[in-house]
């Protein structure tokens, strides 16, 4: 959020990126192979170009600068600082803050080998969506497998194990699994001899003496490098609209979505092209209170979204007017 409250005689363009996780998926190189841990300041040896990995450094951002492109947590909350901090840090990214003026000292780290693994995946499924639309079952099915894939390579690992066991040996069972029943969810009752239960157990290749055909077991194969390296790609894409004197001021991002007082270029708008922007709407007022929590206005259409309240309750008491109030007050 960098300005609160549309300039009078100013209209908001909302801008959203089409496909922008998968998008990044087809664009870039990925770890893999077996990472590699080093120490010391990589990114100072041939300014870095072939550094690729996952590096802790000391970070200094520029001083007066307008939208801060590195993230880091504090007090349990994502910001975008200015000053100084240490943190873990994707070397794209960071080769990418560079540019802007970020002074990075590098401590240590793991380095990877890198190639494209997403390219045919993404190719063919947003061309499902585009030859289907979007009310089509098809559309959706593809959507999700285009959005949700990067999320499973950052899954935790203990995941629950899932099991029909016969009534009789449920007593057998709380006595195998740490915790007891306590650490058992009864799921639900399958006929009138079996439950299907969920626990958690420690050891991936533990079977309890269970039969192998009625379970599924969690510690799914995950790859954090990976899962990791999308959303640093993301935000290396979203940031090149940041920080621009060229363009109209911006007034708010979100993970794939811009905000901006004025039309943008039209050679970044285009509604079929992966990674290209869509217009999705015009407002005549606009307020901004904090992340996720604002009001859009027009003579056809309101928009307030605030995280955490349910659609039904926002429409049937918030008005934009309150929300412009409490910006008064504040």
């Amino acid at each position: 959020m960098y300005i609160t409250k549309l300039i009078e005689g100013r209209k908001l363009y909302a801008y959203d990126v089409n496909s922008l996780y998968p998008f990044v998926m087809k664009e870039y190189m990925y770890p893999i192979g077996t990472p590699t841990f080093f120490k010391g300041d990589i990114l100072a040896y041939s300014n870095g170009v072939e550094a690729f990995g996952f590096f802790y450094c000391n970070i200094i951002a520029p001083k007066y600068m307008l939208h801060p492109i590195l993230l880091t947590s504090y007090n349990f909350r994502t910001i975008a600082p200015l000053g100084s901090w240490e943190g873990m840090y994707f070397s794209e990214e960071l080769k990418e803050a560079k540019k802007w003026g970020y002074q990075i000292e590098v401590l240590w780290g793991y380095t990877f080998n890198k190639g494209y693994i997403f390219r045919d995946y993404i190719d063919q499924l947003y061309n499902l969506r585009l030859n289907y639309p979007k009310s089509d079952p098809m559309n959706m099915i593809a959507k999700l497998l285009l959005n949700s894939l990067y999320g499973k390579f950052g899954m935790a690992p203990d995941l629950p194990t899932t099991v029909i066991i016969k009534k009789e040996t449920y007593s057998d069972l709380i006595n195998k699994i740490p915790g007891g029943e306590s650490s058992i969810t009864l799921i639900e009752e399958i006929g009138t001899n079996h439950i299907l239960v969920q626990f958690y157990t420690t050891d991936p290749h533990s079977d309890l003496e269970l039969e192998p055909k009625q379970k599924s077991k969690g510690f799914p194969s995950v790859n954090i490098a990976i899962a990791s390296a999308v959303t640093a790609y993301a935000r290396i894409h979203m940031s090149k609209f940041k920080n621009r004197t060229d363009l109209p001021n911006l007034y708010y991002t979100d993970t794939d979505s811009l905000y901006f007082d004025g039309p943008l270029p039209e050679h970044y708008v285009n509604p079929t092209e992966l990674g290209a922007l869509k217009l999705e709407g015009i407002y005549d007022q606009a307020v901004f209170l904090a992340p996720k929590v604002y009001a859009l206005k027009n003579d056809n259409e309101l928009i307030i979204k605030i995280k955490g309240v349910k659609k039904e309750v926002i429409k049937e008491h918030i008005a934009f007017e309150n929300l412009g109030s409490l910006l008064e007050q504040s």
